[in-house]
């Protein structure tokens, strides 16, 4: 069977035409496998009927729904390469990620009109304006419209599996963005290494909430299709109806962020509410504090910590609930269809307990940064791509994240990993974030900067905070300053931008 993630979803709907694939949560609507391929068929219809052909790239600004599931399908099995645009972006960030991509073609909601509008005077290449939703909008095609007018049958086209899948650019958190380029392979391999080394079912009942502009929504959803279960999707999370969904909907697994986590404990529903049918979530982006781990594991719910990429299209480390308990702060060790290695700088692995990059190889790693040769050469070397995360790795080969490379800090001469200082402030009871950028200093060339938000209710000095740090780190690690705010900026996948923090805290440091 050749590679083809469109064919995936046709094949699914071959083998469980009566299955349920879609729940959409804020309307109520529900779609079969059979529904599902169908719908796909008729975009796919419909952008043919357009002039997309197979490499035409199609961006799409959606919010979660079954048009956007549909779209990712539809475009796939055409062989047209779909852009997902992140819609917290503003128009001239997307203006960049249209023009870089050359996407002539653009899927939106009606609710991203003014965005639409905006991007018209702006100098992109689209020239399709396609538009989901209720109403109309004068220089768009109604999506409705289109669609009702096409085929549902398999289209008059196909992709082949190193046909290109998606161009996903990385999250600007250092820089400007770059589009990591995955292939139907790729996709292929990541959703079979998360089925393999995951406790995915088939008939499992998944929780979307994540954003399907990001890798950590897209992969594990093809992931579940892919695998034969029911996609619940919520339009964007809300951490105040979770447990009740959980609930009607007998949700058994889903993946989430530690900061969506610490929303989920604040909320009443969890005590009332029956979670029995929840097994397990996962959680990535940003490390996952002991505290949190113990409470849920309190209430009988597992957390598989991951570590991956945007460049590995998802997987790369996976730690189970059980050895998460064991070995506190590890990321685990490598998918079943992935190999990592812990490099130091002349290329050699590291010993125990030693820091070096992370570099990953595997089947589902990306086949190159969109125009960008150079970029992909300093990345992907021999079929290795270096992540730019710094690690140590234990004798057992457990792997612990200790930071980007660019977010370290040198104080002092000594390296300090804001990653291991963050996981101790959030060890508090009255911390539920915290971040750690370094400052310019005169004295120590770098001084350590601790923004913290504290919990409802507690009451937090400087003080406190350096006093909780002093005994459970190293003198030279403790924050030198502690500064107080709401919230950290965050972007939609919950990394905190530590870019706007040093714009905020530019320093320098007073010593």
């Amino acid at each position: 069977m050749n590679n083809d993630i469109g064919r995936f979803l046709a094949k699914r709907a071959h083998l469980d035409p009566h299955q349920e694939a879609v729940v959409e949560l804020e309307s109520g609507r529900r779609f079969t496998y059979a529904e599902l391929d169908a719908r796909a068929n008729r975009i796919a219809d419909a952008l043919l009927d357009k002039g997309v052909r197979k490499g035409d790239r199609v961006a799409l600004l959606m919010m979660n729904g079954v048009e956007y599931l549909e779209s990712y399908f539809g475009a796939a099995k055409i062989g047209a390469v779909l852009v997902p645009l992140n819609w917290r972006l503003a128009p001239p960030e997307l203006e960049f990620i249209l023009a870089d991509s050359g996407s002539e073609t653009l899927l939106f909601d009606g609710e991203f009109d003014a965005v639409a509008g905006a991007l018209r005077g702006l100098a992109t290449p689209v020239q399709h304006w396609i538009r989901a939703g209720e109403g109309t909008l004068d220089f768009a095609d109604g999506y409705d419209t289109l669609c009702a007018g096409a085929a549902s049958t398999p289209p008059r086209a196909e992709a082949h599996g190193d046909d290109l899948l998606f161009i996903m650019y990385t999250s600007g958190t250092t820089g400007t963005p770059k589009g990591a380029v995955h292939t139907h392979e790729t996709m292929t391999w990541a959703s079979l290494t998360i089925n393999l080394t995951t406790d995915m079912r088939h008939g499992d009942r998944y929780l979307q909430v994540m954003p399907l502009f990001h890798v950590g929504a897209l992969t594990p959803a093809t992931s579940m299709l892919h695998r034969g279960g029911t996609l619940v999707v919520m339009r964007t999370f809300d951490p105040t109806k979770i447990f009740e969904v959980i609930e009607r909907e007998r949700i058994s697994l889903g993946l989430v962020v530690p900061a969506m986590l610490q929303f989920m404990w604040a909320q009443p529903s969890r005590t009332t509410c029956d979670h029995s049918s929840l097994r397990w979530l996962m959680s990535g982006a940003a490390a996952l504090p002991i505290s949190l781990l113990e409470r849920y594991a309190g209430m009988g719910i597992g957390l598989y910590q991951v570590y991956g990429l945007t460049e590995t299209c998802g997987p790369a480390c996976l730690i189970s609930p059980q050895l998460a308990a064991e070995r506190p702060g590890s990321t685990g060790r490598a998918f079943f269809h992935t190999e990592v290695r812990v490099v130091g700088e002349e290329g050699q692995d590291v010993a125990p307990g030693e820091v070096g990059e992370v570099w990953i190889r595997g089947a589902h790693v990306m086949k190159e940064y969109w125009n960008q040769p150079e970029a992909t050469a300093e990345a992907v070397r021999d079929g290795w791509l270096l992540s730019g995360d710094l690690a140590r790795v234990d004798e057992d080969g457990f792997i612990y994240i200790c930071d980007r490379k660019k977010d370290m800090i040198l104080s002092g001469g000594e390296n300090i990993y804001p990653a291991e200082v963050e996981s101790v402030l959030t060890a508090h009871p009255g911390i539920i974030e915290a971040a750690v950028i370094g400052q310019a200093s005169k004295t120590w060339g770098e001084s350590q900067l601790a923004i913290v938000v504290v919990a409802p209710g507690e009451e937090l000095s400087e003080g406190d905070v350096i006093e909780h740090c002093r005994s459970r780190l190293a003198g030279y690690k403790v924050p030198r300053r502690v500064v107080f705010t709401d919230a950290l900026p965050r972007n939609a996948t919950g990394k905190v931008l530590k870019k706007d923090l040093r714009r905020i805290h530019p320093g320098p440091a007073s010593e």
